[in-house]
């Protein structure tokens, strides 16, 4: 009889148990909550407002991941690919391609899967039985039972670009994650040649960044079998391609140029005796402007070391070199001469340009000579601005010309509005010489490109019968082109101007004069 009782008791007490743990969880439960995140267009260069979506690369119902492109944004100055911060699954686009986005904007929103799961297994299982033992134990309903804990969460790097994260914290996670280190330019370049950065990883920049050098250096110690494959199959059918926002703003501003008189003359430049200088000027590059690797061949004793000279700026390695060119001299001398003739310095105050019977149009004078460079670069034309040139020496326009050359061969552009400042300059130089042998051009002048505009073609060594003795000589001459906007500038004023810079460069000793 006592024996039937205690089985009824441990029966009594197996059931409360059952019911006590059911009202936790009754069955396996694996939880894995959804929510929909929006990413908002975060801001991707200083100045810049607004941007073009000029290409979506996923669509509604596409499984991304963590840094998969999602689109293809572009502002005046540069184009942007902007990744995924997240990984989930894309639930709408807002923005459509050719639509241009605020920054701050929502662009897409992406469904996310939560990361917090439970676990509990379920009381029917034979390992839950009560013992003997346990039935002399209290009461399990009387005792309490810990919540379950779930698993730590996987943490997350945050994204670049993720906007609803710091930017210290993006900034962090871009160059402290154990992801590839590589710029965006650079992973844009691997992924055109085919590369997977993972399989050259470290690289041999700093903290083991993947350099150019280093995909460079990987395709080229592929055999012809093992290389990508880039032969695409040749269209049959025509193929219709809108224009990109770089070439369009070309497009507008070479129509709008339609709308200003333009005075042209060529002439010639003899650079003998600057070429004649030029092995002294390269042989006293400052040490500032030397590669790293060219300091160990300096002299241990340094003026430095007594006394540091305060004001020198730090120079990028972007913008170091080893040989000057002729193009920071006829910078230089041009700076000379745009100081000579004050209109040449100027610019059409803005808003002036459409006068009334009231009023008149006005210039602004500058107090020095900003010179725009032309530059052709990979994702189209681009004109950054030389500032103050005449305050500079020919080694640092050297090094300037140097550091916005490794700007525009960036992918996406990397020339930003502190190199390319709204009011620009007054002066343009476009050195077609140093795309080919051409002799001379006919450059077009457009609105905000200042007052005139000159191509300095290839210099040629020519034999010149009117120097010498009579028998002639062998000169190196250079051929110049012009255009001046003929609403404000003469003719003669035009051609005055061209003699005074022509002065300086046929007599470069008049530099030591005006110090270099």
């Amino acid at each position: 009889m006592q024996s039937c009782r205690l089985r009824s008791l441990r029966t009594l007490r197996y059931i409360r148990s059952l019911q006590h743990a059911a009202a936790f969880h009754t069955s396996p439960l694996w939880y894995a909550g959804k929510s929909v995140r929006p990413f908002k267009l975060a801001d991707i260069g200083e100045g810049i407002t607004e941007c073009e979506v000029i290409k979506w690369n996923v669509k509604p119902a596409s499984t991304v991941q963590a840094f998969d492109p999602l689109c293809e944004v572009q502002s005046d100055k540069a184009s942007v690919e902007i990744t995924s911060p997240f990984d989930g699954t894309v639930k709408e686009l807002l923005v459509k391609e050719g639509d241009v986005a605020k920054v701050g904007a929502t662009l897409c929103t992406i469904e996310v899967e939560g990361e917090a799961t439970d676990d509990i297994q379920s009381p029917n299982n034979n390992s839950d039985l009560p013992s003997d033992k346990e039935a002399s134990s209290p009461d399990p309903a009387q005792q309490q039972v810990p919540p379950p804990s779930a698993p730590p969460a996987q943490r997350v790097p945050p994204h670049p670009l993720d906007p609803n994260v710091p930017a210290e914290a993006r900034a962090a996670a871009s160059y402290g994650s154990n992801d590839v280190l590589a710029t965006p330019s650079i992973r844009h370049y691997a992924r055109q040649k085919g590369v997977d950065l993972e399989s050259i990883a470290p690289g041999s920049g700093k903290s083991g960044r993947i350099e150019k050098r280093d995909v460079d250096n990987f395709l080229s110690s592929l055999t012809p079998s093992k290389a990508p494959s880039s032969r695409a199959e040749r269209p049959q059918d025509d193929i219709v391609v809108a224009l990109g926002r770089t070439r369009h703003n070309m497009w507008k501003a070479m129509v709008k140029s339609l709308e200003i008189p333009q005075f042209g003359c060529s002439t010639e430049f003899d650079l003998t005796a600057l070429h004649e200088m030029l092995p002294v000027l390269n042989a006293h590059i400052p040490v500032r402007f030397l590669p790293s690797e060219k300091h160990a061949s300096q002299p241990g004793v340094s003026p430095s070391t007594f006394y540091q000279s305060p004001g020198v700026a730090a120079v990028a390695d972007s913008g170091r070199y080893t040989r000057l060119t002729y193009l920071p001299i006829l910078l230089k001398m041009l700076s000379r001469a745009m100081m000579e003739w004050p209109l040449f310095r100027s610019s059409i105050t803005p808003g002036s340009d459409q006068p009334s019977e009231s009023s008149k149009p006005t210039m602004t004078l500058r107090p020095h000579a900003d010179i725009n460079i032309a530059m052709s670069t990979p994702t189209g034309l681009y004109t950054p601005t030389i500032q103050a040139a005449d305050t500079a020496s020919v080694y640092t326009l050297a090094s300037q010309l140097k550091h916005l050359s490794h700007l525009g061969r960036q992918t996406p552009c990397g020339l930003t509005p502190a190199e390319m400042p709204k009011r620009g300059g007054t002066v343009s130089v476009s050195n077609v010489g140093g795309i080919g042998d051409v002799k001379y051009a006919s450059p077009v002048l457009v609105p905000g490109g200042g007052v005139a505009i000159v191509a300095i073609g290839r210099a040629h060594w020519v034999w010149d019968v009117e120097h010498g003795d009579g028998s002639g000589q062998r000169r190196l001459k250079v051929g110049i082109s012009w255009s001046a906007d003929h609403r404000i500038v003469e003719g003669a004023e035009l051609i005055a101007f061209s003699e005074s810079w022509k002065g300086w460069v046929q007599s470069p000793q008049r530099l030591l004069a005006d110090s270099v």
